[in-house]
């Protein structure tokens, strides 16, 4: 749910491979409604080996629900699939929450239209972790003073858009105060800290409480949470300015209310609830969500006054 947005170079030459990929998948841009192929875009957490599986019975859903087939875009990081909906190559993409509000600064007719929850009835969100050793002597975030810290990516929302305001509201200078270390990934930050490589970091919440548990790489206990993040809007699905209005609004819809684990097992595009994937970490499903969800995000940038909040690269 929470990854990271890499540099400006890497995602041009991510869009020149989408685009060398075949015929525009949107058409013309100037030509609203005539898509023959919708291109939904994702980048993995990671692993990447599953990522159009956990997709696979929502855009069965959605190439039903538009009658349009649904092209699947394993991108291989924000930055990429910015320029792609820019360019006109992507249509429908899921974004971390910072990747999107940088996407709509740069193009205002993108459309949040949803984010995954667990539950019905759930509001969409997650938290950034500060996280040491279960031994350290470290028991704040102004107890990182001094140490090394990791984090995700300069471009991450919870890796470190979100750390960075806590360290400074805790007095401690992001830049100088700090030796910081970045991991590229959240299971990579906190597997540092386990290891000993970091004196701490940051990862989100997910990752700390279940991810790296249950896949065995982390113990239970072996790291403890010294601080947690305001809640941080949910990574939104957003759709692009090229997308006509009246299809826009189908594929609103369709998320909203059927992109969720109860309907894909009732009409038949998942086999069992246990077996359906709804995204890549299996939520429930999806709740709509609009822009001003993601003024949390920028009140953060305001406090950073971070130079990745208002450019690419």
């Amino acid at each position: 749910m929470m990854p990271t947005l890499r540099r400006a170079a890497v995602a041009c030459a991510a869009v020149l491979a989408l685009t060398a990929c075949g015929e525009s998948a949107v058409g013309s841009p100037a030509s609203p409604g005539a898509e023959d192929t919708l291109v939904f875009a994702s980048i993995p957490s990671e692993e990447s080996t599953s990522l159009q599986q956990s997709y696979a019975a929502v855009l069965a859903m959605l190439e039903r629900e538009t009658g349009t087939k649904i092209e699947f875009q394993n991108a291989t990081d924000y930055a990429a699939v910015i320029e792609g909906m820019r360019a006109g190559q992507i249509d429908i993409a899921m974004f971390g929450p910072f990747s999107y509000v940088l996407a709509r600064g740069q193009d205002p007719g993108i459309t949040p239209i949803a984010s995954v929850v667990d539950a019905p009835g759930d509001e969409p969100g997650y938290q950034s972790y500060g996280i040491t050793a279960a031994d350290s002597d470290i028991t704040d975030l102004a107890g990182y003073a001094g140490r090394t810290v990791c984090f995700v990516d300069p471009n991450s929302t919870s890796g470190y858009l979100y750390p960075t305001a806590g360290l400074i509201e805790a007095g401690v200078d992001p830049a100088k105060g700090i030796t910081p270390v970045f991991a590229g990934g959240h299971d990579a930050s906190a597997l540092a800290v386990a290891s000993g490589q970091c004196d701490a970091g940051f990862a989100y919440d997910t990752i700390v409480d279940k991810q790296l548990i249950d896949s065995g790489q982390l113990q239970p206990g072996q790291l403890r949470v010294v601080w947690r993040s305001k809640m941080i809007a949910g990574s939104p699905v957003a759709v692009s300015s090229h997308v006509d209005p009246q299809r826009r609004q189908v594929i609103a819809d369709a998320f909203a209310q059927k992109a969720n684990v109860d309907y894909l097992t009732a009409s038949g595009f998942c086999a069992t609830a246990a077996d359906c994937k709804v995204g890549e970490e299996g939520g429930w499903g999806y709740a709509p969500v609009d822009d001003a969800l993601y003024d949390g995000v920028r009140r953060v940038c305001e406090v950073t006054k971070a130079e990745s909040c208002t450019s690419l690269g």
